[in-house]
């Protein structure tokens, strides 16, 4: 018999966490919005540097627009954040729409 208690992986539940505080799914909009707020930017400054209009952002982050693969990696890159969560949560987006109940998790190859 054993003592010790299994370890838990840090980080493992952090998109619960994050949903659970926004009181909804985290979508990429939710979290362009939330990083602009944190950087305390205009649309017009954030759209800037993603390379988009702010007409364009505005529909992003309210849900109008959806935003495919290659732009949620080149958004990643343009913020300097990580790639595959971009992607992911672009991909979640997606399978959310469809209406299916389903995780998406994404690796770097």
């Amino acid at each position: 018999m054993t003592t010790k208690r299994p370890v838990k992986s840090r980080g493992s539940n952090a998109g619960a966490v994050l949903e659970k505080l926004m009181g909804g799914p985290l979508t990429l909009a939710a979290a362009l919005a939330a990083l602009r707020h944190a950087e305390g930017e205009s649309l017009q400054q954030f759209s800037q540097r993603l390379g988009v209009s702010r007409t364009h952002l505005s529909d992003i982050e309210h849900g109008r627009r959806s935003v495919g693969l290659e732009r949620a990696a080149a958004f990643a890159h343009a913020l300097g954040q990580n790639e595959a969560q971009f992607v992911r949560l672009a991909l979640q987006d997606q399978v959310r729409q469809a209406g299916l109940k389903l995780r998406v998790a994404v690796h770097a190859a």
